[in-house]
């Protein structure tokens, strides 16, 4: 049996096709790989940076799907039927929306893919694919069964020179505006320490991205975690919870294991706000506007890229240029500035959805006319026009030269190490360049 692994592109620029220059290894596909059964030959196809050639033998396509690759990967699905290939989508996007993702698929994977996976596999051998396979929720399942993904799919494609690996899913917060709540329900799961060791073991790189939505829900087993990657002399970035800096056992082996830094939802620097998203963690129990725990996070050397979120109901234009200015003069290594998203099925999408607010007939992300980082909705302090506008005015002046050298020059973070002034200067061209080719770009191809 033949298996194409499809990792879609978000889509096209106004007058050319779009490569993204900052794309990491899919990580779930090599997860797919890894527990597909031996006897399966298996190739990739990653739509980010190559040509997909339709016509090579195929048994069995898989597809995995995101919101925002959702209309890409319905037109690469539909491309592959037409020759009579069958396709198979999961992820994200399918477990929101099923119905949806069933109308262009011959079967669907809803959950986590690694339950079901083999059964997907014997049934496409026997010929006697079904239509839809559920992985219930298990809380004592863990990622991978305990496999090893197969990366010898990624070698020669040009991605950036980072091991992506997880250990563990999901996020118990339950924020109004995360799909990672809405997927996983407010599980959080986390995988043997033993199996994230043996896989760091297995592979070369030293430099890891933990790709977890918070690496440290779980305290303990974040300690527990952390303790083990002490001797194996890595440098490692994740995502994780502000509140974390509250705990010193905690922050003192993070940094012990070779953290650099973490991805950190800061969303508003509101407390009123914060507390409309049910961002609870963010808020402490003196909240001064992030002050102290940004202290600590300098006091350990940790290069944050700080995530906001524009368009909340007390957003206004004043409000969203705080939300810059705060962010200049904490001189954070990274910052994304997006504009709110109404992800399918999340408590924000169906609040929207009852007070009429969402555009695009609420499905922007089929929409031919919506552009990727426009608002998808009508907030309340602005036009729609107005955020989108604002929003990418921004993350402008956010990577503006003259901005990108003052925020380097933080002795605390940036200018602590050459190693860490590397990272800095690598990756903010990168994504200075990224960020406006990736405005107002189309989704899909066609």
């Amino acid at each position: 049996m033949r298996l194409t692994l499809v990792k879609p592109n978000l889509g096209r620029m106004e007058h050319s096709l779009y490569v993204d220059e900052g794309r990491m290894e899919p990580l779930q596909l090599g997860v797919l790989a890894g527990i597909t059964p031996p006897g399966v030959e298996i190739s990739l196809c990653d739509d980010r940076c190559e040509e997909i050639d339709y016509d090579a033998p195929a048994d069995l396509v898989a597809i995995t799907v995101e919101t925002f690759t959702a209309r890409r990967a319905y037109e690469i699905s539909a491309e592959f039927r037409r020759r009579g290939r069958r396709v198979v989508l999961g992820g994200f996007h399918p477990t929101l929306l099923p119905e949806e993702a069933a109308q262009h698929a011959d079967a669907i994977v809803t959950g986590d893919a690694e339950p079901v996976w083999e059964m997907v596999i014997a049934d496409a051998q026997a010929g006697r694919l079904q239509s839809h396979y559920r992985a219930a929720p298990d809380a004592r399942r863990t990622a991978q069964n305990g496999r090893l993904p197969n990366r010898e799919l990624f070698r020669g494609r040009g991605y950036l020179p980072i091991t992506l690996m997880q250990f563990g899913r999901g996020c118990p917060n339950d924020c109004e505006f995360c799909a990672i709540s809405a997927y996983f329900a407010r599980r959080h799961t986390f995988r043997p320490v033993a199996d994230v060791v043996r896989e760091i073991e297995a592979q070369d790189r030293r430099l890891v991205f933990f790709v977890d939505d918070n690496i440290v829900a779980d305290h303990a087993a974040a300690k527990e975690l952390f303790r083990a990657l002490i001797p194996l002399r890595l440098r490692w970035v994740s995502q994780g919870c502000i509140d974390m800096v509250h705990d010193r056992e905690l922050m003192d082996l993070m940094v012990a294991s070779g953290c650099l830094g973490h991805v950190i939802g800061f969303e508003s620097i509101e407390a009123e706000t914060l507390e409309g998203m049910r961002k609870g963690g963010n808020l402490g129990s003196r909240f001064t506007g992030y002050e102290r725990e940004i202290a600590i996070l300098k006091e350990y050397g940790l290069q944050t890229w700080a995530a906001f979120t524009l368009g909340h109901d007390r957003d206004t234009p004043e409000s969203l240029y705080r939300l810059l200015d705060f962010a200049l003069a904490h001189k954070f290594t990274f910052a994304a500035f997006n504009v709110l998203m109404p992800y399918p099925n999340t408590p924000f999408y169906r609040r929207l959805q009852a007070e009429g607010r969402l555009l695009y007939d609420g499905r922007w992300w089929l929409h031919p006319q919506y552009r990727f980082n426009h608002a998808a909705f009508q907030p309340r302090g602005m036009a729609a026009d107005e955020l989108t506008a604002i929003a990418f005015d921004i993350r402008s002046r956010w990577n503006s030269p003259v901005a990108m050298v003052r925020r380097f020059l933080d002795p605390r973070t940036n200018l602590r190490s050459l190693h860490r002034m590397a990272i800095y200067w690598l990756y903010n061209p990168l994504f200075r360049r990224e960020t406006f080719k990736k405005q107002g770009l189309r989704f899909g191809r066609n």
